[in-house]
C-alpha cells in the first residue's frame, strides 16, 4: 500500500466517526484507533516462510579410492583367457552403495565366470533408501569383480569387467 492511499483511508476513517478498523491485504495488515482526535496506526507485514533453495552437491574427489578391486586366483586365470576377446566394462549409472546379491544369506547375482546376456541383473545399487537392479547391457562372461561388496560407488564407476561374446 502506498503513502497516497493510506493517507486517503486515514481521512476516509476520520470522516467516517469510527473509532476502530482493522484492514487485511495479502501482503498487509493495518488497524486504526481513535480516542480523543488522536489517530494511532500499525502496520505490520505478513510474514512468510522464507523460502530456502535447494542444496547442491558438490563432488568430493578423495586421495584415496573409495574402493579396491577384488582379485582371486580365478580371476587371474580368467584374466589370462582374455586375450582373445574385447571386454567391456558394465558402469554404475548412480551414486549409491553396491551389493553383489539381494541380501546377505543368497548368493550373489553374478560371480566370475559366469554368462550373462544383456537385460540379465548384476547387482543392486542402493539410492536414498531405494535398493535399483542394474541390468547388464551386453552378453558375454563376467571376468572381474571391480568393487566390493557393500562399498560405496560412484556414477559411471565400473563395476564388472565382461568379455563380450
Amino acid at each position: 500500500m502506498s503513502a497516497k492511499e493510506l493517507q486517503d483511508l486515514l481521512n476516509f476513517i476520520a470522516n467516517s466517526g469510527l473509532d476502530e478498523v482493522h484492514i487485511e491485504g495479502s501482503d498487509f495488515k493495518i488497524r486504526v484507533k481513535r480516542h480523543s482526535n488522536v489517530q494511532q496506526v500499525i502496520a505490520q507485514p505478513v510474514i512468510t516462510a522464507p523460502v530456502v533453495p535447494p542444496m547442491q552437491q558438490v563432488a568430493v574427489t578423495p586421495s584415496v579410492p573409495l574402493t579396491t578391486p577384488i582379485e582371486t586366483k580365478a580371476e587371474k586365470v580368467a584374466e589370462s583367457n582374455t586375450s582373445t576377446g574385447k571386454l567391456v566394462a558394465i558402469k554404475s549409472p548412480m551414486i549409491g552403495t553396491f551389493y553383489r546379491a539381494s541380501s546377505p544369506d543368497k548368493p550373489p547375482f553374478v560371480s566370475v565366470g559366469d554368462e550373462i546376456t544383456a537385460g540379465k541383473v548384476v547387482c543392486i545399487i542402493e539410492a536414498m533408501k531405494l535398493f535399483n537392479e542394474i541390468e547388464s547391457e551386453v552378453s558375454g562372461r563376467i571376468v572381474k569383480v571391480l568393487v566390493e561388496n557393500a562399498s560405496p560407488v560412484e556414477y559411471d564407476q565400473e563395476l564388472f569387467l565382461v568379455e563380450v561374446s
